[in-house]
């Protein structure tokens, strides 16, 4: 047996942390690696299966089904712990991609990346409550500086991995791969949830909140297709989906958040401001990068990859510093490199700077999100309590993925009305090579100015992050 003192000495890869601590890590990185790759088969996949007209759904629709999967594992997680939300989710996670890997048509491969979708936006949220209810308090901040340095082998060499297997032995064994990896992987995290207890009674199933996370669902899906209409009426589906999604967000996220209250909700809102300052820039530098410096559509990827590493180092350091840097303090510095980046890049777009600007300012970019971050999710496992993990980590993940989608859904409307053509987000960095004089380099300066509002309304904000007083810890949902 180990001792309470032990396990309060006990760092996040020693005992008895050791393997829950790897297998959550191989999820993570799993996913990681499986959310770049397609990236890189999906053209190869599109032509084989001749599936153009699907080519933007793969990409928006694991996303979009993934709210569900967030607000369903958040719910259970609060019924009846991590541990059932968590299997239901791997088990869905690895099931969609074995019907994507086995695909034999376009529709029938979307279908499989809907499923994992869903599977993947349950497990983040699964394994947060887990962090919660596994590791003491002064470990979260490792874990979710781990949960970052995970992404970084994938962000490497993904892209190299997935096409040398497509060119090999076939595209489909990006999805095949992963599943048995996912499943070696979840026999780690097992031991440590047999003892977890059946269920918190008073915690009722939310069909309420499931109803609308569906109908968020498909106004970021709405949102995320607006793109391929034109003229006026991409402006008009992007306003009836972004309208849509933040009247069905209202009941998924804490009281008070769409009105950035003090503390927990604003915590919430900004997770999601940052989410999409960052990714609404981050989708098209490489296509800016091919279209207007003549990269090739490798080395446009490979430059943007030292922000994967500079995001690990970053999360790294604040573990070991944290104590030193107030909340506030914290998460005021991480955007203000994000807005650093975002500068960068609009200084190319708009000057004609050397490359080398933009691409040093994303090292930028990348160590503002590994600052921010892992600092939100401690903040709101701190402000929660284990009848409502479930819920508040849902709410994170469910701000993060909703308010990026929505940023790059107007991004996509941008691009089109200021010369970009119609590329979609999930295409850029493919699309990018062999046409630069369609693309107007005013349609890129405009993606990187709504990044930059997007990041200054985030630090407008960032003084909101602590309470007036202390702050109740069971905030409950809804306006």
């Amino acid at each position: 047996m180990t001792s309470d003192t032990d396990e309060a000495e006990a760092g996040i890869l020693n005992r008895p942390y050791r393997w829950v601590t790897v297998g959550m890590l191989a999820m993570i990185l799993l996913a990681a690696f499986e959310a770049l790759a397609v990236t890189t088969v999906m053209p190869t996949i599109s032509r084989e299966l001749d599936g153009g007209s699907l080519y933007a759904l793969a990409f928006s629709g694991p996303l979009a089904v993934g709210v569900v999967g967030m607000v369903v594992a958040g719910n259970w997680s609060d019924r009846a712990g991590p541990k059932r939300a968590l299997y239901a989710a791997v088990f869905s996670f690895a099931g969609g991609l074995l019907v994507a890997g086995f695909a034999v048509s376009m529709p029938m491969l979307v279908a499989g990346r809907l499923i994992s979708g869903l599977g993947g936006g349950g497990l983040t949220v699964a394994l947060y409550v887990l962090v919660a209810r596994v590791f003491p308090p002064h470990l979260h901040a490792r874990v979710f500086a781990a949960f970052a340095a995970a992404w970084v082998i994938p962000s490497l060499v993904g892209p190299f991995v997935a096409g040398a297997v497509a060119q090999t032995v076939g595209w489909r064994w990006v999805f095949l791969g992963v599943v048995v990896l996912v499943l070696l992987a979840m026999i780690m995290v097992v031991p440590v949830m047999r003892g977890f207890p059946t269920a918190h009674s008073d915690v009722p199933w939310n069909a309420t909140r499931i109803l609308w996370s569906i109908v968020a669902a498909l106004a970021v899906l709405g949102a995320s297709l607006a793109g391929q209409f034109s003229g006026v009426t991409v402006w008009l589906v992007s306003l009836a989906a972004i309208v849509v999604a933040v009247f069905a967000l209202r009941p998924l996220l804490p009281a008070g958040a769409l009105r950035a209250a003090r503390g927990l909700p604003t915590i919430i809102v900004l997770r999601g401001l940052l989410s999409g300052a960052y990714f609404a820039s981050d989708t098209y530098l490489p296509y800016f990068f091919t279209s207007q410096y003549g990269f090739s559509p490798t080395l446009a990827g490979l430059s943007l990859s030292v922000s994967g590493v500079s995001w690990a180092i970053a999360s790294w350091a604040m573990t070991r510093f944290a104590g030193r840097w107030s909340d506030t303090a914290s998460i005021r510095l991480g955007i203000v490199l994000v807005l650093v980046a975002v500068a960068a890049a609009l200084g190319c777009s708009l000057l004609a700077l050397p490359a080398g600007v933009a691409i040093a300012g994303w090292v930028f970019a990348g160590a503002g999100m590994g600052v921010v971050y892992p600092r939100l999710s401690v903040a709101t496992l701190r402000l929660s309590t284990p009848s409502n993990q479930g819920f508040n980590s849902s709410a994170l993940a469910i701000s993060d993925s909703t308010i990026a989608a929505l940023a790059l859904a107007l991004t996509a409307g941008i691009f089109a009305a200021l010369g970009g053509g119609s590329a979609g987000a999930g295409q850029g960095a493919s699309a990018g090579a062999g046409s630069a004089e369609a693309v107007s380099v005013l349609a890129f300066t405009g993606c990187f100015v709504l990044s930059g509002i997007l990041g200054l309304f985030a630090l407008a904000l960032s003084g909101r992050v602590r309470a007036r007083h202390a702050e109740a810890a069971d905030v409950s949902g809804g306006e």
